[in-house]
């Protein structure tokens, strides 16, 4: 079930941040029908590989970064700033999606542009994050930080 679930993780999130890049290309051709299916696909993806995520980490605990001590200052980094803009990343997503419904297309189009670098550092640092792990990984079976 632990692996399960990391894999409907991973490939959510991977999803997500294709439909992101989908949902962004579309808009510019002007296509706004399947932009917006794009966007709540990716955001319909994303909860996904939350639920996904927090129930690993809630049943199996965390895994501890154990790779080179060379590393050790540079992946924290990584994942100190991932997980500040993941926080960031979910209410400003809704907030978009809210102007977005709301017909504030001005507003949704300048937070927009705000959200989506923030989504794609997540999204990618997150995978660059699991891979690291998925090597140098140390399970803790506790819930730890």
């Amino acid at each position: 079930m632990k692996e399960l679930l990391g894999f409907l993780a991973v490939w959510s999130i991977v999803l997500s941040g294709l439909a992101l890049v989908t949902g962004v290309v579309l808009i510019k051709k002007g296509n706004r029908v399947a932009h917006h299916r794009a966007m709540l696909t990716a955001t319909s993806l994303a909860l996904l590989f939350l639920v996904f995520y927090l129930a690993r980490w809630a049943l199996y605990g965390t895994t501890a970064y154990g790779g080179p001590e060379a590393w050790r200052g540079a992946y924290y980094l990584l994942l100190i700033t991932h997980t500040l803009l993941a926080a960031i990343n979910g209410p400003l997503a809704l907030y978009v999606i809210w102007r977005a419904f709301r017909g504030e297309f001005i507003l949704h189009k300048r937070w927009a542009r705000v959200l989506v670098p923030i989504w794609l550092y997540v999204a990618v640092s997150g995978w660059v994050i699991y891979l690291v792990l998925k090597r140098y990984g140390v399970e803790t079976g506790t819930i730890a930080f």
